[in-house]
Protein backbone atom coordinates (compact mmCIF):
# COMPACT_ATOMS: atom_id res chain seq x y z
CA UNK A 1 0.00 0.00 0.00
CA UNK A 2 1.82 3.10 -1.24
CA UNK A 3 1.97 6.05 1.46
CA UNK A 4 2.21 8.59 -0.70
CA UNK A 5 -1.41 9.83 -2.71
CA UNK A 6 -0.63 9.84 -6.42
CA UNK A 7 -0.73 13.41 -7.87
CA UNK A 8 -2.40 14.60 -10.59
CA UNK A 9 -2.54 11.00 -13.24
CA UNK A 10 -5.50 11.84 -14.91
CA UNK A 11 -4.93 15.26 -15.39
CA UNK A 12 -1.15 14.16 -16.67
CA UNK A 13 -2.74 11.69 -19.30
CA UNK A 14 -5.77 14.34 -20.58
CA UNK A 15 -3.29 17.15 -21.92
CA UNK A 16 -3.14 16.08 -25.54
CA UNK A 17 -6.51 15.37 -26.29
CA UNK A 18 -7.81 18.69 -26.40
CA UNK A 19 -9.53 19.76 -29.83
CA UNK A 20 -7.95 22.26 -31.81
CA UNK A 21 -10.09 25.50 -32.22
CA UNK A 22 -10.13 25.44 -36.15
CA UNK A 23 -8.56 28.66 -37.11
CA UNK A 24 -6.80 29.42 -40.43
CA UNK A 25 -7.92 30.06 -43.54
CA UNK A 26 -11.53 28.98 -45.20
CA UNK A 27 -11.56 30.34 -48.48
CA UNK A 28 -8.43 31.14 -50.77
CA UNK A 29 -7.61 33.32 -53.05
CA UNK A 30 -9.95 33.38 -56.02
CA UNK A 31 -12.62 31.56 -54.99
CA UNK A 32 -16.10 32.74 -55.14
CA UNK A 33 -17.77 33.71 -51.39
CA UNK A 34 -21.62 34.68 -50.59
CA UNK A 35 -22.38 37.01 -47.97
CA UNK A 36 -21.67 35.99 -44.56
CA UNK A 37 -19.41 33.59 -45.57
CA UNK A 38 -16.03 33.28 -43.43
CA UNK A 39 -12.78 33.81 -44.77
CA UNK A 40 -10.54 33.66 -42.10
CA UNK A 41 -10.72 32.46 -38.58
CA UNK A 42 -7.81 34.08 -36.64
CA UNK A 43 -6.52 34.74 -33.15
CA UNK A 44 -5.52 38.48 -33.53
CA UNK A 45 -5.50 40.58 -36.53
CA UNK A 46 -2.91 39.08 -38.84
CA UNK A 47 -4.89 39.15 -41.96
CA UNK A 48 -6.92 43.35 -41.81
CA UNK A 49 -10.37 43.58 -43.49
CA UNK A 50 -10.44 45.17 -47.24
CA UNK A 51 -13.61 46.49 -49.20
CA UNK A 52 -15.88 43.93 -48.93
CA UNK A 53 -15.24 42.31 -45.97
CA UNK A 54 -15.96 42.87 -42.35
CA UNK A 55 -14.31 41.78 -38.79
CA UNK A 56 -16.04 39.97 -36.19
CA UNK A 57 -15.42 40.33 -32.40
CA UNK A 58 -13.27 37.40 -32.31
CA UNK A 59 -11.10 38.58 -35.28
CA UNK A 60 -13.33 36.65 -38.03
CA UNK A 61 -13.46 38.25 -41.02
CA UNK A 62 -16.19 37.31 -43.05
CA UNK A 63 -17.49 38.69 -46.56
CA UNK A 64 -19.99 41.78 -46.73
CA UNK A 65 -21.02 40.87 -50.39
CA UNK A 66 -20.85 38.16 -52.99
CA UNK A 67 -17.57 38.20 -55.05
CA UNK A 68 -14.04 36.58 -55.42
CA UNK A 69 -11.15 36.68 -52.57
CA UNK A 70 -8.14 38.41 -53.25
CA UNK A 71 -5.74 38.78 -50.26
CA UNK A 72 -2.61 41.97 -50.58
CA UNK A 73 -0.41 43.71 -48.87
CA UNK A 74 -1.10 46.67 -47.28
CA UNK A 75 1.40 48.37 -44.12
CA UNK A 76 2.93 44.86 -43.96
CA UNK A 77 -0.30 43.17 -42.96
CA UNK A 78 -2.23 40.82 -44.85
CA UNK A 79 -5.41 42.64 -46.30
CA UNK A 80 -8.27 40.18 -47.36
CA UNK A 81 -10.95 41.76 -49.88
CA UNK A 82 -13.64 40.84 -51.58
CA UNK A 83 -13.99 41.95 -55.24
CA UNK A 84 -17.74 41.65 -56.82
CA UNK A 85 -17.88 39.78 -60.16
Amino acid sequence: MAHVKGSGSVTQHSQGSRHGKRFGLKKSGGQSVKVGQIIVRQKGAKYKPGKGTKMGRDYTVFSMIDGIVEFGKKFGKTVVKVVAN
